[in-house]
């Protein structure tokens, strides 16, 4: 077993109080920014650490606090931390509490709770306290005034008035700004917020697994219309639709690779380090039919591979000067995103057992600098619907970093997470005005509306390549992004709006060597919450690169739930990250012992000289429509299976259980597994070198 691995703790400020939530309560700010520690310390707001205020903000909220001239003390006392509550870390969890904006955070109150103790109300009765407090003292522009609606809101009239003349009663003012235990969530108790600290829970005894097949698939897709069956994407181009059986039965994958539902192999550049990285289907694909593939194309052999060069005026880049990478010319190679339909092969989308290799249009398009760190995933967020594309640095003839900084610059999209709106397509007059890549908008929230410096396109920048990233389904909020390292650490990142994740200025926890134009000063870098350093991994080849995964969410294994799963590429092991205390964003690691099961539909290829199962190069993480956890390997598909099935202790788990029936059969036309293995060999080895060439 390799040594614990590092976890970087986020510092919350100190002082009180969290009612245990299994919703969004992590270090986020009202803007959906993830704090950070300002430059110049805060005087007004003095929070330790990270914070969502900077020095200007601090003197605002100063500004403000004095004009309302509270004429007495211990009132003023109370309204000061009561408007310094806009730089908590949690700060998006106190204000926009049934995602509404508030005027003021959402104040203690356990009184109203019928089930809270005497004692638990004199802890954390804030509200009343405020009320006490403040019910006679004059307030110039109250944040406590009604609104219009009758709900907490903005101030009616810019006057002195008293909460005495405001609210009737205490009970009408603390139903307005109070919240109790029940609502579960994070509320403000006049102190910063502090999660309730508890021992990180003890690791599973051991995951277990099952082989349901033989292919090497690079990417997976459940079914958009709930059932049984799921998309399997290979590096060469195809896509195929797939049955997967139930747990326990005895039956292998059903997928037909004779017969994809998709074949793009002659766009598709498939290379050692080239082919089709993702692919996503919209969320309604059962009633529009709209799926997209993201891949790379050589314009020296596919006329429809055209773009703007990532290499350009635009970022100070001049594409005929950067040097040749392997005879390849810059820009010669393209990332596209392009949009098909399975509308008119069946009467309805989710019945359809294909989809026609006609682009309906293309979403994006832009050429690569060299042949490496290409990222490439796309996938719809489940919150906003929007579609977010993962893409890396570019790379470097000699991977030598980023030589020409574009992951810290602004106006490049290379080193970038982006966020697309394709529900909504200007006109070609506006792709041209706007400057866009292709066929989309953007949404009105993006980070470039606060910072202008910003391409519109970017969600978060300072990535290296990220490499499987994931929404966590029980909390969207949380997006989590595995990041691949260069010479000594590999990092999971908590995604957030407008997030700098320090690439090439850091690499993971360590600052880097080159920094390029870019200084340590310059950015407000976020640390990745779980990651290692290649000391930590010990395998044949030598090197680390890390594969993100995700929040496990199934019933299948209850020891394993709500436990971040994630692997490195080339080790072959597997591990959990687990959140301590829940919704802090704090994460510790642990690696994760794992077996075959006894009675797997297929048999597990073994280590040498050992009984354990050999997964080898482990490329990606999925869900499927039941949330159980779905491991795509050099060696095949397995799928994480009851604890039992391995003589592995689950005290939470009840072995005379039945299993859940899983979502009914939908006729996907997919016949029993077949292979051809000459070509099976041909492509798990083309899949190694392209994902040896991107680490």
């Amino acid at each position: 077993m390799m040594g614990g691995l590092l976890a970087l703790v986020i510092l919350v400020s100190s002082s009180l109080l969290m009612f245990p939530s299994p919703t969004a309560s992590l270090p986020l700010c009202t803007d959906s920014r993830s704090p950070s520690t300002p430059t110049t310390p805060l005087t007004f707001c003095p929070y330790n650490g990270s914070t969502c205020c900077n020095s200007t903000e601090d003197t605002q909220l100063q500004k403000q606090f004095q004009a309302m001239n509270v004429s007495g003390s211990a009132c003023a006392s109370i309204l000061k931390s009561i408007l310094c509550a806009k730089c908590d870390p949690f700060s998006a969890e106190l204000f926009t509490v049934d995602i509404m904006p508030r005027p003021v955070p959402i104040l203690c109150n356990s009184t109203v709770s019928a089930n809270s103790s005497q004692s638990d109300q004199a802890a954390t009765d804030f509200c009343s306290r405020v009320w006490d407090t403040c019910r006679d003292i004059s307030i110039f522009n109250s944040p406590f005034a009604p609104s219009l609606q009758g709900q907490a809101g903005l101030p009616v009239n810019a006057n002195f008035t008293k909460l005495t003349s405001l609210w009737q009663s205490k009970g009408d003012f603390c139903k307005a700004f109070g919240g109790a235990s029940l609502d579960e969530s994070v509320c403000f108790d006049g102190e910063a917020v502090k999660l309730n600290s508890t021992e990180a829970p003890s690791p599973p005894k051991g995951l277990c697994l099952e082989k349901i097949g033989n292919g090497s698939y690079l990417d997976m897709v459940a079914h958009p219309d709930g059932s049984n069956r799921a998309f399997f994407s290979d590096q060469k181009g195809y896509i195929w639709l797939a049955t997967i059986p139930e747990q326990g039965s005895g039956g292998s994958l059903e997928i037909d690779e004779s017969s994809p539902f998709l074949d793009l192999t002659d766009e598709v550049h498939f290379d050692t380090q080239f082919g089709m990285m993702g692919i996503a289907f919209h969320p309604h694909f059962a009633a529009n039919g709209r799926l997209f593939a993201s891949f790379n194309c050589d314009k020296s052999k596919w006329a429809g591979c055209t773009g703007r060069c990532s290499c350009n005026s635009d970022v100070n880049c001049d594409p005929s000067k950067l040097p040749s990478d392997s005879g390849a010319q810059p820009c010669q190679y393209q990332t596209v995103i392009a949009e098909y339909s399975a509308n008119g092969s069946a009467s309805q989308p989710s019945m359809a057992k294909s989809a026609k290799p006609i682009e309906v249009r293309r979403i994006f398009t832009m050429g690569l600098p060299f042949t490496a760190h290409h990222g490439g995933q796309i996938l719809f967020g489940p919150a906003d619907g929007y579609l977010y594309f993962m893409m890396g640095d570019g790379g470097s003839p000699n991977n030598s970093g980023d030589p020409y900084n574009f992951s810290q610059n602004k106006k490049s999209l290379l080193g970038k997470i982006m966020r697309l709106d394709v529900d909504n397509i200007p006109s070609v007059d506006e792709i041209s005005k706007l400057g866009l890549w292709g066929n989309y908008s953007i949404p009105r929230d993006n980070p470039f509306t606060e910072d202008n410096e910003l391409q519109p396109e970017i969600w978060a920048l300072g990535m290296r390549n990220p490499w499987r990233c994931s929404f966590d389904t029980a909390r969207p909020s949380y997006f989590m992004c595995g990041d691949v390292g260069q010479d000594t650490y590999e990092e999971v990142d908590l995604i957030t709006k407008g997030g700098n994740y320090g690439w090439h200025v850091y690499e993971g926890l360590y600052h880097y060597a080159s920094e390029g134009n870019t200084s340590v000063k310059a950015i407000n870098t976020i640390f990745p919450v779980l990651g290692y350093n290649h000391s930590q991994v010990n395998n044949k080849l030598g090197s680390a690169a890390i594969t993100g995964g995700y929040f496990y969410r199934s019933t299948t294994d209850p020891c394993m739930y709500g436990r971040y799963l994630y692997a490195d590429l080339y080790a072959g092991g597997l591990w959990a990250g687990v959140e301590t205390p829940e919704n802090s964003g704090n994460f510790t690691s642990s690696q994760i012992p794992f077996s075959c099961a006894k009675d797997s539909p297929i048999k597990c290829d073994s280590v040498q000289g050992s009984s354990l199962p050999s997964l080898d190069y482990i490329y990606s993480f999925r869900e499927d429509n039941r949330k159980d956890i779905y491991v795509l390997a050099y060696n095949g598909v397995y799928r994480v299976v009851r604890p039992s099935r391995c003589s592995y202790t689950c005290p939470k788990e009840n072995v005379t259980d039945i299993l859940t029936p899983g979502p009914s059969t939908q006729p996907s036309g997919a016949n029993l597994l077949v292979h051809r293995y000459s070509s099976l060999v041909c492509l798990v080895a083309s899949l190694c070198l392209f994902l040896w060439g991107n680490i």
